[in-house]
């Protein structure tokens, strides 16, 4: 929610603030300082810089998005939900930036993880078949348009057409 410019200053003011009430012997309110600092310290390894890269990322800046996302220290360490959406807001930069290979990295490894709703998890595995796709890898990219089959009734009707576009893509180039 923070970005790491303002968890730091907060983070600051409350060591300060801890230092100012363990001098004055105030050590319930020096606890309470304490503790907003370990949640503020929790919190950025817990969740990083996500919701302010999704803010940019969603009014397409999608440099400010990528520099958010790099402020994240650990990736692995984020939750299973943040790091779905760490991934595939990755994969969405990488491909702005046309970098395919990395862009299928990072959405097969977000369709791994819970996102925030079905359509993201099958735009996930649809861009990872459209990658597939262009490397020429088709036997990968119908396995994982095969995925998105059980999710059939749950996805709206524009993820359906590119479905149906990318099998009879596929099915131009394998016969």
């Amino acid at each position: 929610m923070f970005t790491n410019k303002i968890r730091l200053f907060i983070g600051t003011i409350f060591l300060l603030s801890l230092t100012i009430l363990v001098n004055l012997r105030l050590y319930e309110f020096a606890s309470v300082a304490l503790m907003f600092i370990i949640l503020l310290a929790w919190d950025y390894f817990r969740s990083g810089t996500l919701v302010v890269a999704a803010r940019y990322f969603h009014h397409k800046e999608y440099d400010r998005a990528g520099r958010a996302l790099r402020e994240i220290f650990k990736p692995e360490w984020l939750r299973k939900n943040r790091r779905g959406y760490y991934e595939y807001l990755m994969g969405g930069i990488c491909l702005q930036k046309q970098d395919f290979e990395d862009a299928g990295k990072h959405y097969e490894l977000a369709a791994q993880y819970p996102l925030r709703s079905v359509n993201d998890h099958v735009a996930a595995l649809v861009h990872v078949a459209n990658i597939s796709i262009r490397q020429g890898n088709y036997d990968k990219a119908e396995a994982y348009l095969q995925l998105t089959e059980k999710h059939q009734e749950k996805i709206n009707a524009k993820m359906k057409d590119v479905i149906n576009r990318l099998h009879q893509e596929i099915k131009k180039h394998t016969k």
